[in-house]
């Protein structure tokens, strides 16, 4: 509202100051010609005023209605009507006001044809700029509504694949407590503790505000705590992190999703321990988080299907800085990886 107010005063200042120069510039004219300082005066102030208010009646009227694409003819004859209403209406005021100098009466008469084309063009040219300030400013409030629009679809999309990964990772957490009970109630009652601290977690994160790497890899070693739990000996982690890539910021709860695929296909395919290693490291003003995990090719096809996890993520990066290439996965030796790369 404050800019809006600073912008129109700004305008009505500039406006201000081309109307005086020309009343002025105008009236050095007539007193160039022999005109008294009084006649000046009055044709200057009287003319350029009627003109000014011309133009406004004319700037006013296509706030409201502009001629549709190719009938600028019919600008042209308002231009040239109101014109017409300005020489009429200057002159009969003029005559009135003046009425002792004879000489001027005669001038008044043969500068009409003067008077009325420096209105046609005068008039006529505030026409075509305010038409295509007009113009200009609904293309901008259409951009901006379509740029609102996109952000609201967006932000929709990015919430559905957050909506989408929680009741996915809580539904395998459940079963999992749920098996321990009978057998484990100890580990399940720490699971749950684990689980209540993580829901608890990804409540306080806001959708779209990235946080320091460091308290995204806090906030995901209470998910690999759970899954630990869960699996028992079997999984174990490796978490090494460039202390200069703490603060770098990356989107809350990017990376469970990827850990969580590298443990599906670690461990469900596999026997024996499996480790996930998980690196992160600052390359070129980007943040790199590497995710590892074995995995065997006679049962698993990492190159033929990331799941929903890894599509998940590639979308919502692709989202949130507009690339496809933030995510690459490659295997190689029996191992597969995952690369998250986050631009600052």
């Amino acid at each position: 509202m404050t800019n809006t107010i600073v912008k129109i005063n700004k305008y009505i200042w500039i406006a201000f100051r081309y109307i005086l120069s020309a009343v002025f510039f105008q009236f050095i004219i007539l007193f160039w010609y022999g005109f008294s300082l009084k006649t000046s005066i009055i044709d200057s102030s009287v003319s350029i005023t009627m003109l000014t208010a011309t133009c406004f009646l004319m700037v006013n009227n296509l706030k409201y209605y502009r001629p549709e694409k190719n009938r600028y003819l019919f600008m042209l004859i308002w231009s040239l009507i109101l014109s017409a209403i300005w020489v009429s209406i200057d002159q009969y005021t003029l005559s009135y006001l003046i009425t002792t100098d004879l000489q001027y009466d005669d001038f008044l008469y043969k500068s009409i044809p003067v008077r009325f084309f420096i209105g046609l063009l005068t008039i006529g040219s505030t026409a075509l700029l305010s038409l295509l300030w007009y113009t200009q400013q609904d293309q901008k409030e259409i951009e901006q509504r379509k740029a609102d629009a996109e952000k609201l679809a967006r932000d929709a999309e990015l919430y559905n694949l957050r909506q989408q990964l929680q009741p996915h990772f809580l539904f395998n957490s459940l079963n999992s407590i749920t098996a321990l009970i009978g057998s484990r109630p100890e580990e399940a009652r720490k699971m749950i503790h684990k689980l209540s601290d993580f829901l608890r977690g990804t409540l306080k994160k806001e959708d779209q505000e990235p946080i320091p790497l460091a308290e995204e890899l806090e906030h995901l070693q209470l998910y690999l705590d759970i899954e630990m739990v869960r699996f028992g000996h079997r999984l174990t982690t490796e978490v090494n992190a460039d202390e200069q890539c703490n603060m770098m910021l990356i989107p809350p709860m990017i990376l469970q999703p990827i850990v969580e695929n590298a443990i599906k296909f670690g461990l469900y395919d596999t026997i024996g321990i499996v480790k996930i290693k998980i690196k992160s490291e600052c390359i070129n003003n980007e943040l790199h988080v590497n995710v590892q995990n074995p995995y065997d090719p006679d049962t698993t096809r990492p190159k033929h299907g990331t799941g929903f996890g890894l599509s998940g993520v590639k979308r919502r990066l692709h989202l949130l800085f507009g690339r496809t290439d933030l995510l690459e996965t490659k295997s190689d030796s029996h191992i597969f990886t995952s690369i998250v790369k986050i631009p600052q």
